[in-house]
């Protein structure tokens, strides 16, 4: 029999080791009596010391031989704070009762999964707005990377977030980055290829045939001499979509870790002041900075742009340093005056799709849902969530 009984505290356990448990390890004795706990937990909190046997620390591998008297202090599951309400500052663009925007910043994950189960974009948004524990996913329909910045709409309200995943879903949201890439890119164009989860690593996307189709509009802003300063515009939302595309021109975003090439830094070619400038760059250079949408509630088209984050603000200026014969105002006029025309028709691209692209045909399918490693549910559109998405599409 068993004897675990709550302690003054009530989140220590007093068990006594039976008999029939004689000659095991602690740890796997524990795992026994402790059906809930997995193993691995179970080691982490004896390794932290919050666990004893008759009284003394011990270790994992400690044998018991039954009769000891073992004080657990369970640890709560981090899960369980996935939907507490934290005080995190967040910047609002815009907020009315049914939507609000949100200047998202580099390193915030917007929603808890494995790895991060707190001090996400959501449990600041539970802080800010308490009603929104009664929208699913607290409002949220659309991601961000960690590690990129800028703008995302929050709906406030059930009616707002099925009207928000109706227009993702019809790709009537418009949604535009900047993001600097290596290499020289020199003409715009359009990538419509579609992106699915890679066979090769399970936590990152890759061009997939049996994927979701994804297409990235993207036009040169400034071209240096190792450098490209770019706007891309989605017309979907696919988890990566805009890293993946750049790996697929085989000019990678820099700062891009996951997604960028071996030796394909040419430092050689760099001064030491872009050098440095880079080396201290630690995220991929990718910044939402404008969205329009039609509003939920009055059917009016809205649109918000915010600044270039600070930092590639300062890897800009230090490009620009590097290479000061570029001049900004000749590729505004080539373009058709970039200030005055954000979203670009199709005539002003060059389809950049490959046909000739070869698909490993043991790819498989679609990134469906399914969290990344490091807890961030990215940039994929909550189109297809069954908690979010409207019975009757329109």
């Amino acid at each position: 029999m068993i004897d675990a009984t709550p302690q003054s505290l009530s989140n220590t356990l007093a068990l006594t080791i039976p008999h029939d448990l004689g000659g095991l390890r602690l740890d796997v004795a524990l795992q026994r009596m402790l059906p809930d706990h997995s193993r691995s937990r179970l080691q982490a909190w004896i390794k932290s010391g919050l666990v004893t046997v008759d009284a003394n620390a011990t270790t994992s591998k400690t044998k018991v031989w039954g009769g000891e008297q073992v004080l657990v202090q369970v640890q709560a599951k981090p899960e369980t704070q996935a939907y507490v309400a934290e005080d995190i500052p967040l910047n609002i663009v815009y907020e009315d009762e049914h939507i609000l925007v949100v200047n998202k910043p580099a390193g915030m994950v917007v929603h808890p999964a494995a790895g991060n189960w707190s001090g996400t974009l959501l449990n600041a948004l539970l802080f800010h707005e308490p009603a929104l524990h009664a929208v699913p996913r607290a409002g949220i329909v659309h991601r961000l990377d960690k590690d990129t910045s800028g703008l995302l709409v929050v709906a406030k309200t059930l009616a707002a977030q099925t009207n928000l995943v109706r227009q993702l879903q019809a790709r009537t949201v418009k949604r535009e980055y900047r993001c600097i890439i290596w290499g020289q890119i020199w003409r715009n164009g359009v990538i419509d290829q579609p992106i699915g989860r890679d066979p090769r690593s399970r936590t990152k996307m890759s061009i997939n045939r049996n994927g979701k189709a994804a297409v990235t509009r993207y036009e040169v802003l400034e071209r240096f001499s190792v450098q490209t300063y770019m706007r891309c515009n989605l017309e979907t939302g696919r988890t990566h979509q805009i890293r993946v595309h750049m790996q697929h021109l085989k000019a990678p975003i820099v700062g891009d870790l996951v997604y960028g090439f071996r030796g394909i830094v040419p430092i050689r070619a760099m001064t030491q002041t872009l050098r440095d400038a880079v080396d201290k760059f630690d995220r991929q250079a990718l910044h939402a900075i404008k969205l329009g949408l039609l509003h939920p509630e009055t059917d009016e088209f809205m649109e918000w742009q915010i600044e270039l984050a600070d930092d590639m603000k300062a890897l800009l200026e230090a490009m620009r340093y590097e290479d000061p014969s570029t001049d900004e105002d000749d590729f505004e006029l080539s373009f058709g005056g970039l200030q005055t025309e954000p979203y670009l028709a199709d005539e002003d691209y060059e389809d950049e799709a490959d046909d000739d692209f070869e698909y490993d045909e043991s790819e498989e399918g679609d990134f469906d849902g399914v969290e990344l490693e490091d807890g961030d549910l990215e940039e994929d559109d909550l189109e297809e969530s069954d908690d979010l998405a409207p019975k009757g599409k329109a």
